[in-house]
């Protein structure tokens, strides 16, 4: 069920879903919806068995938890030095984010049984005046704007890191044979780099979050035909899974859409 709130003259609707898929037993996915902060969360745990979805919990719950602690009291917000050229609220995004890594890496070393786990994250809160987007890995953010769907984030994934240095073909690109490999993501280290991204929202504007799962198995081209013609977030985000899993449904599915609409 979608969920909206007001901002700027305008609202913010959301809504969510996650499936498994159609070849893995379990899901590594989690995601957050905002219960009163316009906060979306989407990560995609990585570890095998238990350990993903261990990681990927935490670090929606961490964050998650850690904006609800720090509402009314800016005092608690800065347990990493403050970077002075971001607004406050970027800060609070980027710590939190901190926070849910060194976490997860905790939690890695003190447990066996979760060795290695790891996870993405990309989160998206509407401040007023402006959209902050944090992300660390290959789960993305995608903004569909007057028609055209455009990535705001970049995949921190070696692929990609072949394809800015290198500058592949779209047939090496298509062979390439480690495009799951990970160079960044959430427990790898105790600490993390976070890419922040701000944008300026409009009336009209839908912002999709998700894992892999989607846009390794949808092509852009379709996700922005499916984006322009469901307008129920609803039914979208259930038509966006189900056009995963009629691709294979290789991997776990979540995706989470908000969009700007008239108050």
């Amino acid at each position: 069920m979608s969920t909206s709130f007001p901002l700027d003259g305008m609202r913010v609707r959301f809504s969510g879903e996650t499936n498994v898929g159609i070849t893995r037993d379990h899901n590594e996915d989690s995601f957050y919806l905002p219960t009163h902060d316009r906060l979306a969360i989407v990560a995609d745990g990585m570890g095998g068995h238990a350990s993903g979805e261990v990681a990927s919990r935490l670090a929606v719950e961490t964050i998650a938890n850690y904006f609800q602690t720090t509402e009314e009291a800016q005092e608690l917000t800065w347990p990493y030095k403050m970077d002075r050229g971001h607004r406050f609220q970027t800060n609070r995004l980027v710590s939190a984010i901190k926070l849910a890594n060194l976490k997860i890496y905790d939690e890695a070393e003190r447990n066996s049984s979760c060795h290695g786990m790891g996870t993405t994250v990309v989160s998206a809160l509407f401040a007023n005046g402006a959209l902050l987007i944090g992300h660390v890995g290959d789960s993305r953010l995608y903004r569909l704007r007057d028609g055209k769907l455009e990535q705001m984030t970049q995949d921190h994934s070696l692929l990609n890191d072949y394809i800015k240095m290198k500058r592949l073909s779209a047939t090496e690109i298509a062979n390439f044979q480690h495009k799951n490999v990970i160079v960044r993501a959430l427990g790898m280290k105790p600490s993390v780099e976070v890419d922040v991204i701000v944008d300026q929202p409009r009336l009209g504007d839908l912002y999709l979050l998700c894992t892999d799962g989607l846009s390794g198995m949808v092509p852009d081209a379709e996700l922005a035909e499916i984006a322009t013609s469901v307008s129920d977030l609803d039914k979208l985000c259930e038509r966006l899974v189900t056009a995963a899993n009629d691709h294979g449904g290789l991997d776990n599915i979540t995706v989470v859409c908000a969009r700007l609409e008239p108050l």
